[in-house]
């Protein structure tokens, strides 16, 4: 049965919350759907004012658009996109073996960490924590970062998750934003110190560069 048109913007408002921004192309590709209808639903999302577009030349050709919710697009959460994504984890562990749901979660992880790289840029890691703490405030995560006195490191901590009730319900959310930490910051060695679902107080991540 082909999904509703609904059903696809909202799969298409979470894939872009999670990843930050992406194609026309790079959304077909993961909701199972050609790119003419994409872009169909990417213009109605547009014009209800909930995603905007920017060209980006990723190689010869003409260049393509790529994808951003905007605050509109935002303030759709919390409340789709708990459900959603909890409907879409069930289906899939009721579908699939574990070790394949892990296996789409780390791929999923990759993906968002790529994109946060690309809008990090390769600064100084206290700026690239700086840039990474906002984009994740816009994502609906109340976080901060400072430096761990005595050492190189520094602390990231997360007060408040935008996927906190999903990740209730399946932990291994928490072990792809483990991973996602540790794909954005290759040069970094990146371990929880903190984690809600423990009992602690915020989700913690430190990160410390190599030498």
């Amino acid at each position: 049965m082909a999904a509703s048109p609904a059903s696809t913007h909202e799969a298409a408002l979470t894939l872009l919350l999670r990843r930050g921004e992406a194609t026309a192309a790079e959304l077909a590709e993961q909701l199972g759907v050609s790119v003419q209808v994409m872009r169909r639903h990417l213009r109605s999302l547009e014009r209800d004012e909930l995603v905007e577009a920017s060209p980006s030349a990723d190689g010869p050709g003409r260049p393509s658009n790529r994808w951003r919710l905007t605050a509109n697009g935002r303030g759709r959460f919390p409340d789709g996109s708990e459900h959603f994504a909890l409907g879409l984890l069930q289906s899939l562990s009721q579908s699939l073996p574990p070790e394949q749901v892990r296996t789409l979660l780390s791929q999923q992880a990759q993906g968002q960490a790529a994109a946060y790289q690309q809008q990090l840029g390769e600064g100084e890691l206290a700026q690239r924590l700086e840039r990474l703490v906002e984009l994740r405030r816009r994502e609906g995560y109340v976080a901060d970062c400072h430096a761990e006195t005595g050492s190189r490191a520094w602390l990231l901590q997360e007060y408040h998750c935008s996927v906190s009730r999903v990740a209730e319900a399946f932990p291994l959310i928490c072990d792809q934003e483990l991973q996602v930490m540790r794909h954005t910051f290759p040069d970094c060695t990146v371990e929880r110190v903190h984690w809600k679902l423990d009992g602690d107080h915020s989700c913690g991540f430190r990160v410390e560069p190599r030498d």
